[in-house]
């Protein structure tokens, strides 16, 4: 047998030496630069105050980033007469109430505030909130305290009320706390709205059954009212505190006087009077702020303005005043809201809102798609300069433009029958400064 030559043996020895040398000093070179790169990140992470991780781009991040991607955009909305939009909720609102010194709008929303805006700063360019928390639940309902020192919610999960005291701060700002008991639950059915007297003597539920109840501040029951209305869309206590209303199924508004001794015991509530004329359900009401006017709109497609200044007790039934059509009513739920002065009439029905000058009847503005949902709330300011609305996250006010041109008309109509100059001369006055306002509004009829 032969064996091999020896050259070539060799020759093949050294090639395969070769050959692994290289491939040595390749993964050695990779692993020395890997080492490098590692020790560079750690030494950095370590220099910026930050711990040694495994990677910044972790699933975290990575989810985070995923869910500001996702978040819904706020939805827009411009019109000339748009006064300001308030903007620092995180959820949509549900509720709001001006407070009775007019300082104050409460809002509510489902991401478990209140915020509290002042209202002198409306036409600045920051809209400042006071943020009080709503613990382990959420508010559907706010209403503010005559004093403004305090206000109520309704919960949505607890289904009662619960009351939160406002302490006011050194730097002017408030603290808020909740009592330590919330009301007793009461109602079976689902709440339409709640309400404080602006004497301070009761307070308001209404559940969409056919309950209403009134209650004294500690919480106790004083009595219950059945509206026989086969179920309630809304109620209210009037803003001069006298009466609680009611409207649903029928289609007629059940008026209830609640009574009080000369001490401020409790006595009754009593069958004052109803709205009459309408031929379907009512869907809602308002009261002006003296309470002699009173609006409703209902499924028959109309609305109608009432003078409620009735000597009720002699069977003195209230006057209706106008009626006009509001054709959306009658395809779909709606809100009413009636200027302080009873001049102005706001419907909102889906995402928009109709304001009607109640003298004569007809629609002067309209604003489509103010929101980006259904609008849940509708109010004008004590002073009717502003409407407000909710739906989404944002609150929007309006410039009452409807209202400044009904005190035009009224002040012409005043200064054809003035029968002395000093009466004249104010009159010129009030006239002036609605026009005025008008201009700076773009607002004026030519």
């Amino acid at each position: 047998m032969e064996l091999p030559q020896m050259p070539e043996l060799v020759g093949l020895s050294l090639l395969l030496g070769l050959l692994a040398l290289v491939a040595t000093a390749a993964v050695a070179r990779g692993w020395l630069r890997t080492e490098d790169e590692a020790r560079g990140r750690r030494a950095g992470q370590k220099g910026n105050g930050f711990p040694p991780v495994k990677s910044l781009g972790s699933k975290k991040q990575k989810l985070h980033q995923r869910i500001r991607r996702e978040k819904p955009q706020q939805h827009s909305f411009t019109h000339r007469l748009l006064a300001a939009a308030l903007k620092s909720h995180s959820g949509n609102i549900s509720c709001m109430d001006f407070s009775s010194n007019g300082k104050y709008l409460a809002t509510c929303a489902d991401d478990r505030t209140v915020r509290i805006w002042s209202t002198k700063d409306f036409l600045q360019r920051e809209h400042r909130s006071m943020r009080a928390n709503v613990e382990l639940d959420h508010a559907t309902l706010v209403r503010f305290s005559p004093d403004c020192r305090a206000f109520i919610v309704w919960l949505a999960s607890g289904d009662t009320l619960r009351v939160f005291k406002m302490n006011k701060r050194e730097d002017g700002g408030y603290t808020f706390a909740a009592t330590p008991e919330d009301f007793p639950k009461k109602h079976k059915a689902p709440i339409v709205n709640i309400g404080i007297a602006d004497t301070g003597k009761f307070i308001m539920t209404a559940s969409s059954d056919t309950t209403v109840l009134i209650w004294n501040l500690k919480g106790r029951v004083l009595s219950t009212i059945n509206t026989n209305q086969m179920n309630n869309a809304h109620a209210a206590i009037s803003p001069c505190s006298r009466f609680v209303a009611s409207c649903g199924f029928t289609p007629d508004v059940k008026v209830w006087e609640v009574c009080f001794g000369k001490k401020g015991d409790f006595q009754e509530v009593v069958r004052a009077f109803e709205l009459k004329g309408h031929s379907a359900a009512v869907h809602f009401f308002a009261f002006s702020n003296d309470s002699r006017r009173m609006a409703s709109v209902s499924k028959d497609g109309t609305w109608k303005l009432w003078d409620t200044d009735v000597e009720y007790k002699k069977q003195q039934d209230p006057y209706l005043l106008r009626t006009g059509r509001y054709e959306e009513a009658g395809t779909m739920p709606c809100r009413l809201a009636l200027s302080p002065d009873a001049q102005v009439l706001a419907l909102a029905s889906g995402s928009s809102i109709h304001l009607y000058n109640t003298r004569r009847g007809e629609e002067e503005e309209c604003f489509k798609q103010v929101h980006g949902e259904c609008i849940t709330d509708l109010s004008f300011d004590i002073t009717g300069r502003f409407l407000a609305s909710c739906g989404d996250r944002a609150v929007r006010l309006f410039h009452n433009a409807p209202g400044h041109r009904a005190v035009v008309e009224e002040m012409q109509g005043l200064l054809k029958r003035a029968s002395n100059d000093s009466t004249r001369q104010r009159l010129q006055q009030q006239l002036a400064q609605a026009q005025d306002a008008l201009k700076c509004l773009g607002a004026l009829k030519k």
